[in-house]
């Protein structure tokens, strides 16, 4: 058992180095690329590399007690959720453009505290520890991102629209992956993405084929180990996972991020930002460690 949560823990940490990273892919992509292109491609490369995996257990006897479910349901549930992805994504890539690779983690990780922001208007019970966690996490985006004019940077905005869009999707694929193949609804919502992206990108953006030639390697990285890799590790992980325990290992993919912006793209950050950016990571940690806070402990 303790091998397993060993295990277990391992693939999701994995997991989040690897999107935390990819932040870092996200922003070089943006020297080379517009935003819309890098998503199209990104995304279909992902469809490539999950149709094997997708393929394969395919081929193997199924143990899930999921009902399996027509073609028609599977596609509207994943172009639903497609779309919501193509949002988040599209904010944070085209905010990129304007902010560091380690802010947009960061902020980026927010989503954990829209989720259940969200939540109460869908009648979803939250505890004080989760606000107590929010109000922290709030703050410290104050220092990371709100200039002494107390506007907020147009990259850093952009990132904290993309955490609500996120949010949505957190909710909705919690609903859907309840109810059909997760891997086959992953396939569908990132061919979804990638197309709307590229039809986009060839109606308002400048495209060339050695654009794709130069952006190949963060283009590779985004596609194969961000979107195909790092989500079947998280699968294969929550399996085993508590969900609460799982947020609070993959919201470690901000820590990731700051630290590849550091390491690969020379990115620093002030005193007061990174007190900012403690202040979010303690924020996530505290809504997710004592969710119910001060109050009685019954299932949601």
């Amino acid at each position: 058992m303790k091998t397993q949560a060993l295990k277990t823990d391992l693939l999701m940490l994995i997991a989040a180095a690897i999107w935390g990273f990819a932040f870092v892919a996200q922003r070089e992509g943006m020297e080379t690329m517009g935003p819309f292109l890098f998503s199209g491609v990104r995304f279909l490369i992902g469809v490539v590399a999950l149709c094997p995996v997708v393929w394969y257990l395919s081929k193997k006897p199924q143990q899930s007690h999921k009902a399996e479910v027509s073609a028609k349901k599977l596609i509207l549930a994943g172009t639903v959720a497609g779309l919501l992805l193509f949002g988040g994504i599209s904010f944070q890539q085209v905010g990129l453009q304007y902010t560091t690779a380690g802010k947009a983690g960061f902020i980026t990780g927010l989503y954990i505290f829209f989720v259940p922001l969200i939540g109460i208007f869908l009648g979803q019970r939250t505890g004080s520890g989760t606000w107590l966690g929010a109000t922290i996490a709030l703050f410290g985006l104050y220092l990371l991102s709100i200039k002494e004019d107390f506007t907020i940077a147009e990259g850093d905005l952009l990132q904290l629209i993309c955490a609500v869009f996120f949010a949505a999707h957190v909710l909705v694929i919690g609903y859907l992956a309840k109810r059909m193949d997760t891997l086959k609804l992953a396939l569908v919502q990132y061919l979804v993405c990638g197309i709307i992206s590229l039809l986009i990108a060839i109606a308002i953006e400048m495209i060339s084929w050695d654009m794709i030639v130069a952006t190949t390697i963060p283009l590779l990285y985004a596609g194969i180990m961000s979107t195909g890799i790092a989500y079947t590790l998280q699968v294969v992980a929550q399996q085993h996972a508590h969900s609460s325990h799982a947020a609070i290992i993959l919201s470690l993919e901000g820590a990731f991020a700051v630290l590849g912006g550091w390491l690969l793209l020379d990115e620093h950050l002030p005193a007061r930002g990174l007190l900012g950016c403690a202040l979010m990571l303690t924020g996530m940690f505290l809504s997710q460690l004592f969710p119910k806070l001060g109050s009685p402990l019954k299932s949601r």
